[in-house]
């Protein structure tokens, strides 16, 4: 009985270790013998959203329970007085994008840092939580290398699912500080050879469903939600694939 107990208390003590330990880089149970060849998880993506929410107490207790469709979370989330919350760690993997892609990738959660932004999705961004917003990004891209470029709304990558950051969101302001991808040039006229389909899958779209990546791409770039392309969507992205339609046509 003795032994028994002796035991069962060791098993109880070693339960208690690894339930401290369980986010520790060293397990316990075996000898740590350390190799250099590995990283972790790199988001090399930041994923937009809006909170289509009324306030951020409501979207903070949504972020860290669950919703209608099950648990989402998100890296961060923007408050509308700028204020800034953080909710999962840069290193491990938000439930924040879900289904889509963007270019190749296609398990976002994996690849990506989500901002949820603290917004009705019918309302104007106050310049001051843009503010806090341009801070953050420039924090990220810089602490965690990624691409200045790698900017894009929930939209883009979920064209037939998802509607945020809407088209009132301000992308020209963020591309004036350095992030996401905008045209230089809409003036130019595209060469003969110029598909703007293609076009929009250099930029990163799918065109699964064509008039979903269409009004993505609008409400991104135009600030409408139209399904069809026209001559000034040639032009912007004809400025946004220059040199990749240049390589891609030779």
């Amino acid at each position: 009985m003795m032994k028994m107990s002796s035991r069962l208390l060791c098993l109880a003590m070693l339960s208690c270790l690894l339930a401290a330990c369980a986010h520790a880089p060293r397990n316990p149970l075996a000898t740590w013998v350390p190799s250099k060849n590995y990283d972790e998880r790199r988001a090399n993506l930041i994923v937009l959203h809006f909170t289509e929410e009324d306030s951020v107490e409501q979207s903070l207790h949504t972020l860290r329970t669950r919703n209608s469709k099950g648990p989402v979370s998100a890296h961060y989330l923007l408050g509308r007085d700028g204020h800034v919350y953080q909710l999962v760690a840069d290193r491990d993997r938000a439930w924040q994008a879900g289904a889509g892609s963007w270019g190749t990738i296609t398990e976002l959660n994996s690849a990506s840092i989500g901002i949820e932004i603290d917004n009705d999705g019918q309302s104007p961004f106050p310049p001051q939580q843009i503010d806090s917003l341009l801070v953050l990004l420039d924090d990220l891209c810089k602490r965690l290398r990624i691409p200045r470029q790698s900017i894009i709304g929930h939209q883009d990558l979920a064209p037939t699912r998802k509607p945020d950051p809407g088209p009132l969101f301000p992308w020209k302001r963020l591309a004036e500080a350095g992030f996401g991808r905008w045209p230089d040039n809409t003036d130019e006229t595209p060469p003969p050879n110029f598909d703007p389909w293609l076009a929009l899958r250099l930029v990163g779209y799918s065109l699964d469903d064509r008039a979903a990546t269409v009004r993505a791409y609008r409400n991104h770039f135009r600030g409408d939600s139209a399904t069809e392309l026209d001559e000034q969507d040639s032009r912007i992205l004809y400025a946004l694939t220059r040199a990749d339609w240049t390589h891609q046509a030779k």
